[in-house]
């Protein structure tokens, strides 16, 4: 926490908008348009919520398809599910981890020719690294499929100055306790197209018509965030420069460390991409002597967590009937590769500890 959050949270008690409605969340959801390029924004109860409305609201439905980035987490594609779609997964590219436009192209073709109905592409920028954003608007526009742009792991980060989430028909934001910042739970969903957040709005508040009494025409979700949580929201954006700026320097700190063994690698920010680092990753390189495994279990016997880069979507077993395109790329990265600890409340000699512990095994 950053301090002021308690302040709002007492103001929201005081003044009893306790509920999923009050001033704060009014004034979260204006906060974070402020930094999303005046986008319309409507804060929910996570960002698979917001994914799912955001399926919703584009008419995915029973038998359609949603083309998603297979390296990722399964809230990217479990509403998918929910709304009867079937997922079409497209293999990384090396550069950025995410979405390899060359294939979401053949991608697209391929289900065009076979007659089916792409609906959306669920698009992720994984770890909080820029997915090569232009050449995939591109390819959306050619084909006219509209792209939900999934930065759940990605607030404060920009590509040519512009905030993730900004780029597509929809985008979301993820504050569950693991990201950036966080609202303990929660998420937020974003367009340009101010009608189409009120709709979500009156969605997530289960769709209930304005009557001086309770009618309902549509089916609703209980979706909203609470007052409280937006409270914390608010104390949390006061701060997201700083926790940016926190996780860029551990990842500098385990680049500079690391980076004088040749096996391991991190990953560049490409042109006019920047990153907030959500999380530090390293991938080791084929020729490595020393494996991912290794290294994890030899950490965790020092009391150190770390984890394997996400496993991707179509090796899953709930997954693994559905269509993908590639499957090399994010196979290697979930082979190879670890996450690192990364927390904002690290210090130095936390770090140190950690890259201590991974070069007494390259040094032995």
């Amino acid at each position: 926490m950053g301090g002021k959050e308690h302040a709002y949270i007492q103001e929201a008690f005081e003044s009893n908008w306790i509920a999923p409605v009050g001033p704060h969340i009014t004034s979260f959801e204006k906060e974070l348009s402020r930094i999303c390029n005046d986008s319309s924004v409507a804060v929910l109860n996570s960002g698979t919520s917001a994914i799912h409305l955001a399926l919703i609201l584009l008419g995915v439905t029973h038998g359609d398809e949603v083309i998603c980035s297979s390296f990722t987490f399964v809230a990217s594609v479990n509403p998918i599910m929910y709304q009867g779609a079937n997922p079409v997964f497209i293999d990384s590219e090396e550069d950025t981890w995410n979405m390899c436009p060359d294939l979401l192209e053949i991608a697209i073709k391929d289900r065009i020719q076979k007659g089916k109905s792409v609906k959306a592409i669920i698009l992720v920028h994984v770890y909080g690294m820029p997915a090569k954003i232009k050449d995939i608007i591109k390819i959306a526009n050619k084909y006219n499929i509209p792209i939900i742009e999934d930065a759940a792991e990605a607030l404060g980060s920009t590509y040519d100055g512009q905030q993730l989430g900004t780029f597509g028909k929809f985008g979301i934001f993820s504050f569950n306790g693991n990201k950036i910042i966080t609202t303990s739970g929660g998420g937020a969903l974003l367009s340009k197209d101010h009608k189409l957040i009120d709709k979500a709005k009156f969605l997530a508040t289960q769709a209930r018509d304005e009557k001086p009494y309770y009618q309902h025409s549509e089916i609703g979700y209980n979706y909203r965030m609470s007052n409280i949580c937006a409270g914390i929201g608010l104390g949390q954006l006061e701060i997201l420069r700083d926790r940016v700026h926190k996780r860029r320097e551990i990842f500098n700190f385990y680049r500079n460390t690391l980076n004088k063994f040749n096996n391991i690698l991190l990953n560049n920010e490409p042109n006019k991409s920047f990153s907030n680092r959500w999380l530090t990753t390293i991938l080791f390189s084929k020729e490595s002597t020393i494996d991912k495994e290794q290294i994890r279990l030899h950490l965790e016997k020092k009391n150190i967590e770390a984890r394997s880069l996400w496993k991707p979507m179509h090796l899953q077993p709930v997954f693994n009937k559905y269509k993908m395109f590639g499957g090399e790329v994010s196979e290697k990265l979930f082979d190879r590769g670890l996450c690192l600890p990364s927390g904002s409340a690290m210090n130095e000699k936390d770090i140190s500890r950690v890259t201590h512990e991974i070069k007494s095994l390259y040094e032995k």
